[in-house]
């Protein structure tokens, strides 16, 4: 078990502080690279989901659609809407791809579906390779 850090006069240190007290800079993104193109994935649809513990499903909290460099305008979370909690991100690959006409049949993935959870105050960027037949991601700040 860790020892509470102390200061110089033996009291403990206060560490009460809210998640959102903390987060006040923390962000959350996501930008998405089309492997099959090498480029971009622009114009490809994002939804971000929260789970509500209260009424036992998720919520969408915001969506919308990557710009040219393959990135959202703005944070998908910033300052008070960065919250602990569970969340789901949702990339909407097989509108994306049938827009381009990269599709010879169906795509094998329709929505790519990414769950996970914010528990500590600090910057989450998920980045995507996306292509017809598969994906890969990761976390990083």
């Amino acid at each position: 078990m860790q020892k509470p850090f102390t200061g110089s006069a033996g009291r403990k240190a206060d560490r009460s502080f809210t998640l959102q007290q903390l987060a006040g800079g923390c962000t959350l993104t996501t930008c998405v690279w089309d492997t099959s193109i090498g480029q971009p994935a622009a114009g490809l649809m994002v939804e971000l989901w929260r789970y509500t513990p209260e009424r036992g499903e998720y919520v969408k909290l915001k969506d919308g659609r990557l710009d040219d460099s393959g990135r959202l305008l703005h944070p998908l979370l910033e300052g008070e809407t960065f919250q602990k909690g569970k969340y789901e991100l949702l990339y909407d690959v097989q509108a994306y791809f049938e827009e381009r006409g990269l599709l010879q049949t169906d795509a094998f993935y329709s929505v790519i579906p990414i769950s996970f959870s914010i528990s500590r105050a600090e910057s989450c960027h998920i980045p995507m390779y996306i292509s017809p037949g598969g994906y890969s991601t990761y976390r990083t700040s």
